[in-house]
């Protein structure tokens, strides 16, 4: 598979969970599904930061850890030093379960 066929992968990807988070917000507030929402932004921002890395020919290897993946976008371009994700890399996993 060529590279930017990969890209592109990630990238619809990241959009099936961006397109899962707006549809959520169309609900009332008491049907949205807040563990739902928040799992689908990580792996939004996980994606997307994915994808960058792989344009750019860098291996990232399997993480789900959104602060190491911006260093290593920002070892590339220093903008991504301003991303704050706060704690979102504790929703790739954690919600997914009962504990």
């Amino acid at each position: 598979m060529k590279m930017d066929e990969k890209v592109k992968k990630w990238i619809i990807k990241a959009m099936e969970d961006y397109k899962t988070v707006e549809n959520e917000f169309k609900l009332s507030e008491e049907e949205i599904v807040t563990s739902s929402v928040c799992f689908h932004c990580q792996q939004f921002v996980e994606k997307m930061l994915k994808a960058f890395l792989t344009s750019k020919g860098v291996d990232f290897g399997r993480t789900h850890n959104l602060e190491f993946l911006i260093k290593l976008c920002s070892d590339i371009d220093s903008e991504f030093k301003k991303l704050d994700v706060g704690n979102l890399s504790d929703y790739a996993v954690e919600v997914r379960y009962a504990d």
